[in-house]
Parts: structure tokens; sequence; C-alpha cells
């Protein structure tokens, strides 16, 4: 039985160089993923699309890659199923980037002092950011995330804010902190703001850092570094999007490039700080673009070893421009979505934990991810703001019950984690209540409960 494959316009639309064509073929790339065989782009790409021999996914073929997916998972990781008690806290709204799949901006420019323009943004100080992570502390998590806008008035430090007020170049994407509304302080002082006691401070995406470094001729080592210095403690892979140049100049052509990218990457891990690493697909790409990115993570991986999870980010499209803009009608599909995850865990031999977003995928689905290749169940965020920006639909917190509810219910263990998997407790099922027992001031507590689950927010989450 063969699925007719998605039509989404902009597949056709757009002369990509890359196309999913290959002299490979499905059982052969299949064979290879069974025996354990790394994989190259050609055999990605026949287990992503099915076979490139005929139309759409062919379903019977689909369940033999997830099969072996799930195999491997097994092989590599066991029936842990691991999550992490975290909080997102962002900084701002503010960007001035135009990325076409975004919805979570605000145009910087209506948080000036003197705009008229209402907008349903935010922008926090550094003693907002450090209360509302040290209140976040006491309930027990162990991680905060932080992933924000790039706010004009953002600089590294007030070393670099000085360079920025006295260059007189006009491409910097800089005005002084001074003409907005609220300052954002800069990204040292925010990070040592959230390096709360104990907390694992997981922020500065490589776009991020490329902003940390306007206008200089810092490295991303050096950046790096004075994060670090500051309380960082690892890095998020996200603003990967597609990792090939042809599609990010579709979907975000004010980003930086694939290969930036992957140096900030390699200088995070340079200075010693663990990263992950994402990829959000179901947009205008192809299955050989989304096999490329795979290679490009995987050759980071080979060089660096320090990218502690994989997560693929399905997109999430209703509100966004590119579905404004008429450019698509549709994110991807379940067949999609569960060929990602598998093809994820047997293509990446090198990267240990691939994760389900509950967020992005909902609870039903995400649990199915989980016999497709996936281990890791996110976080408890208790709070996200991107997803919901866009057109999610799946909520903002998770508890330690329904973790321990749901994971037991697919016949897993659930194991909650450090950021960087090192640090694992077994839940028992039969011990109530559940509570995070990892964090700097967990004692087992619940971290939230039904009555008390968020029903707005300010903070964020994946990309």
């Amino acid at each position: 039985m063969v699925d007719a494959a998605r039509t989404n316009v902009p597949r056709g639309e757009f002369d990509f160089q890359y196309v999913p064509e290959t002299d490979q073929s499905f059982e052969n790339a299949l064979a290879k993923a069974s025996d354990g065989e790394r994989l190259t782009v050609a055999d990605g790409i026949e287990l992503m699309t099915t076979g490139t021999d005929r139309e759409g996914i062919d379903l019977a073929r689909k369940e033999e890659v997830l099969e072996a997916a799930d195999r491997r998972r097994a092989e590599e990781v066991g029936d842990e199923v691991t999550f992490v008690a975290n909080l997102n806290n962002n900084v701002t709204t503010a960007c001035n980037t135009g990325c076409l799949f975004c919805n979570f901006k605000n145009t910087a420019q209506n948080f000036e002092e003197n705009a008229d323009e209402e907008h349903g943004g935010f922008t926090k100080t550094p003693a907002e950011s450090r209360e509302i992570v040290e209140l976040a502390r006491e309930t027990g998590i162990y991680e905060v995330t932080s992933v924000s806008g790039l706010h004009p008035g953002l600089a590294l430090d007030d070393e670099h804010l000085e360079r920025l007020e006295s260059s007189d170049r006009g491409d910097l994407n800089y005005k002084s902190p001074e003409a907005y509304e609220t300052d954002p302080g800069t990204y040292v002082e925010q990070m040592e703001a959230m390096n709360v006691e104990g907390i694992h401070l997981h922020s500065m995406t490589p776009e991020e850092a490329y902003h940390a470094r306007r206008g200089t001729d810092w490295s991303y080592e050096e950046v790096y570094r004075r994060l670090k210095d500051a309380g960082l403690d690892s890095v998020p892979g996200t603003a990967a999007e597609i990792l090939v140049d042809e599609v990010r100049s579709v979907i975000c052509p004010g980003k930086i490039g694939s290969d930036e990218w992957v140096e900030a990457m390699e200088a995070a891990a340079a200075v010693g700080l663990d990263t992950t690493a994402t990829i959000m697909y179901g947009h205008v790409e192809n299955e050989a673009h989304r096999v490329m990115h795979l290679k490009r993570i995987r050759d980071l991986q080979d060089r660096t070893d320090n990218i502690t999870e994989f997560v693929p980010l399905s997109f999430v499209h209703p509100n966004t421009p590119l579905a404004e803009r008429g450019i698509i009608d549709s994110g991807a599909t379940t067949h999609e979505d569960e060929l990602m995850i598998a093809v994820s865990r047997l293509f990446l031999d090198n990267i240990e934990n691939i994760q389900s977003s509950w967020v992005k995928y909902g609870d039903e689905q995400g649990l199915k991810m989980l016999s497709c290749g996936a281990n890791d169940f996110m976080g408890t965020i208790l709070s996200e703001e991107i997803t919901k920006r866009a057109g999610g639909e799946f909520g903002e917190a998770r508890s330690f019950a329904e973790y321990v509810e749901m994971i037991t219910a697919v016949g897993r263990t659930p194991v909650e984690r450090s950021t960087d998997y090192r640090q694992r407790r077994e839940i028992d099922p039969e011990d109530p209540p559940f509570g995070p027992e990892l964090g700097p001031a967990a004692d087992g507590t619940p971290l939230v409960s039904d009555d008390d689950r968020p029903t707005t927010t300010e903070t964020v989450a994946d990309d």
C-alpha cells in the first residue's frame, strides 16, 4: 500500500539543486541499516522516501524502516525513556531577522520608547530573569533553557556594547538599549542572572552567538568562552533549521549560513560546552535536504563528540509567514514525522539520544515516536511560546506523574535525567508521588499538578 505524496506547493516551485534521486535501492539501504553499517546520503534518502523508485510513501516499507530503527534504539540505549525537569525562560521576542518560518518574534522597532504600534511581545531585564529562575529552582527544576529573539540592543558585554556604540557601520542590526522601553542588559548579564546555584543553563544558539560578536573580529571561541565564564553550561543546537543553504536562502535569508552554524558549534565544543543538535523539517525542503542535514550533524559529531541529543522538530505552520503568504499549506505528514525519527536513529550512529517532542507531535504521536527510534521525551517545559505562537496545540507543561503514566503505558521505563544525560534516576511507577530529585533543590515533591498547569506564558522552547 502506498500513501499519496504530500502536495505541498513549494517543493515544486523552487528550482533546488538537490532532489531526492539516487542510484541506490531501498532494499540495499535497509539491509545496510539493519546490519548497523554507516549509511551514505543516498542510503538515507532511500529510507526517508521509502524508495525513490515509486511515488509517495510505501506503508509496508515504512514499517520496515521503523522496525529497524526501533531495534537499533533497543540495542543502543535499551528501554529507558528519559526526560528532564526544566523551565524555559527567554529574554525577549524583539527581532528583526525576518525568518519566514517564525511567528515568535515581534518587530524590534515596536519595542522602542515612542513606538505607537501595539505588540504582544516582551523583554525581560536581568533582574527579572534572575527572579524567574530562582523561583523555579525552588520547585525542583534541573535546567533553564533560554532562546531569544535577536534584540538590536543586545550586546555580548560592556566591551561589545562600547564597540557597537562607537561604530559607524549601518549593517550591524544595532540600536542603543536606551532607545527601548526595557533594557535587556547584555548577554553576559543575562547569563549571570540565570546562573542560579546548581541550575544548568542551556542557552546561546549559534545565531545568538553571531549576534553577540557582530561588528568585531572576535572568534566564536572568544564569545563562548566569555559566556561560559558568566555561567553558560551548554548550547542548544537550534537555529539549524535545514543545514543546506539553498533551503536557508528561502526560509531564513537573514540568518547565518550552514558553514557558520557549524563553526559556532565547533567553537562551543572547543571551550568545553556540551551541545545539542536539531532539524526543523516539513516546510519547503525535500528528503534529500533532510538527509544532507543529518550528514552535517554526523560529521560534526565525528569531530567534536559533544552532541548529547538530536531533536527533530516538525514544522508547525499555521500562523507563520510561510503559510500566510501562501508559500506552503501544510507541515509534515505523520508518516514523514515517523520516518524522520527513524532515519535519524539509523543515520546518526554517533549520537546516542534521539528526542521525541510532545510539544510538536502531541502526546499520542509523541509516544508512538518512542517505537520509531526515539528514547527521550523532552522535559517538563514549565512554559512554551514558540510553537504556541506558530499554531501549536499541545500544551505548555508536563508533570512527572503524566510522564510516568504515559511511559509505563507503552511498556518502557521512565527515567529522570540531567541535561547532559550523565545523571539518571529510574522512577518506580509503584512509588508515588512523582517529582524531580536531580535538581539542586529537588526533594521528590511533584513539580506541577494538573491544577497548577499554566494557561498563559511568556517563555519559549525549541527553535
